[in-house]
C-alpha cells in the first residue's frame, strides 16, 4: 500500500519481496544502537528479519493510515522506484500506564543514505498527512546522544522538551510538534 510521494521518495508498506532490504538495515549495528529498549541487537539472521517484518505487518494490522510503519523508497524521475533506504514510522504511544493520546514519529535511515534529507522530506510528508487526519501533535524520542535524530526534529521545527524516563523504559530525549490541524 502506498502512503504518499515527495519529490525524491515513495513511502509505503514494507512487503515480502522487500525483505533483503529490510535486513541489510536492520542487521546494522550504527542502525540499530539507537533503537529500541536494552539490549539492542542487529539482526543476524533473514529468519528474524522474516519474522519482524511479520510482526510490524501484523501490528498494522489494526491503524489507519497515515500511523503505520512506512518503507522510505528513492525515487528518480522516469524510474520506477528502487528498494526501501529506511523506515518512516507514525504510530501510537504507550506508557506504564497503557495507551495514551499522543503519537510518536520517527525515522531509521540506512547508513548509505543518511545525510541526504531524506528522513526530514519523508517525515515533513508524514506530519502534514497526520494534520490532515485530526493528529494534532506528535513526539519523536531520541536517544540522548543520537545528534542526528535530534538535528532531524530541529528541522521539523520540533520543541525540545527534555530528557524524559516515560517511554519504552528508556531515557530518551523527547521533542514535540504541535501540528495545524484543518478546519471541517
Amino acid at each position: 500500500m502506498e502512503l504518499l510521494r515527495t519529490e525524491r521518495l515513495l513511502l509505503r508498506r514494507w512487503d515480502e519481496p522487500d525483505l533483503a532490504a529490510f535486513f541489510d538495515l536492520y542487521s546494522r549495528e550504527d542502525v540499530v544502537r539507537w533503537l529500541g529498549s536494552h539490549p539492542r541487537r542487529p539482526l543476524a539472521t533473514a529468519a528474524e528479519a522474516q519474522e519482524r517484518l511479520g510482526r510490524w505487518n501484523a501490528h498494522e494490522r489494526g491503524l489507519s493510515p497515515p500511523l503505520g510503519l512506512w518503507a522510505i523508497v528513492p525515487c528518480v524521475a522516469g524510474a520506477l522506484p528502487g528498494q526501501p533506504v529506511g523506515t518512516l514510522l507514525l504510530l501510537p504511544l504507550s506508557d506504564a500506564d497503557g495507551p495514551t493520546d499522543l503519537v510518536e514519529v520517527g525515522w531509521h535511515l540506512h547508513p548509505q543514505h543518511q545525510g541526504q534529507g531524506l528522513a526530514t522530506e519523508a517525515a515533513r510528508a508524514v506530519l502534514d498527512l497526520a494534520g490532515k487526519a485530526r493528529i494534532d501533535q506528535v513526539l519523536a524520542l531520541t536517544d540522548l546522544d543520537n545528534t542526528a535524530s535530534q538535528r532531524v526534529a530541529a528541522r521539523l521545527g520540533m520543541t525540545d522538551e527534555g530528557v524524559t524516563g516515560r517511554w519504552f523504559g528508556l531515557t530518551v530525549r523527547q521533542y514535540r510538534k504541535v501540528i495545524s490541524v484543518p478546519k471541517s
